[in-house]
């Protein structure tokens, strides 16, 4: 599995500009073509450059898989119907899911296995990311925190994870997305790890100021290297 480091528009937090799944990964306009080259190289998966609601933070609002994408309802016509049309290429539905809580990116931690949710998201927006991803959510808090899509970076082999991390929280993880997580930082001791991590199965890309060890840390969690 390759592993690149990189930062988008001079920032290493580049978890928060990005969406990525097995088949395409959304960024937001703006970054350099050799970087997009060697990020659709590394994660084996093709560009589509596109905003949410006009902004760049496109990995704070966007969630899926490779059944689906979700979208918040304050995502722009246009913006949508760009997304959609790239997505159709790839045999993936889009929808955009109804809450008062737009984060997506941060209230979700989805796999092509299973989805845990918070808490905040309503009953009636949960179903219908089940329905476009394909796949069981499951409400939850990781940490006592509702926003386990912020402390995790999963794929379908295993996870990197908050090194606050405690066994019922592994345990939700083994349960619903049926991988295990290595506790791990990026971006030189930042806990909140997907922040600064864009992954698949594929392929992992992180923050310019990652270092050696949480390299090693990362990709074994991410690699499907652990026992």
């Amino acid at each position: 599995m390759d592993i690149i480091r990189m930062s988008f528009f001079g920032n290493s937090n580049i978890g928060v500009y990005g969406f990525t799944n097995n088949k395409i990964i959304i960024l937001p306009p703006g970054i350099g073509r050799d970087d997009l080259a060697a990020i659709s190289e590394t994660l084996k998966v093709d560009i589509v450059e596109a905003r949410i609601a006009g902004t760049i933070l496109n990995g704070v609002f966007i969630n899926g898989n490779d059944n689906g994408i979700i979208l918040p309802h304050i995502v722009f016509e246009e913006e949508l119907s760009l997304i959609k049309e790239k997505a159709r290429e790839h045999g993936l539905s889009v929808e955009v899911v109804r809450s008062r809580h737009t984060a997506l990116g941060n209230l979700l931690l989805c796999n092509n296995k299973g989805c845990i949710t918070s808490p905040l998201l309503e009953r009636e927006a949960q179903k219908k990311v089940s329905d476009v991803l394909g796949v069981e959510v499951v409400e939850k808090d990781l940490m006592k925190l509702s926003i386990p899509g912020s402390l995790g970076v999963v794929n379908d082999l295993g996870g990197a994870v908050h090194p606050g991390f405690v066994e019922d929280d592994f345990k939700t993880l083994l349960d619903v997305l049926k991988i295990k997580a290595e506790k791990a930082t990026v971006n030189a001791g930042v806990p909140y790890i997907r922040s600064g991590v864009l992954a698949n199965n594929k392929g992992i890309v992180v923050g310019g100021n990652t270092t050696g060890p949480e390299i090693l840390r990362i990709k074994r969690g991410l690699g499907g290297e652990l026992e």
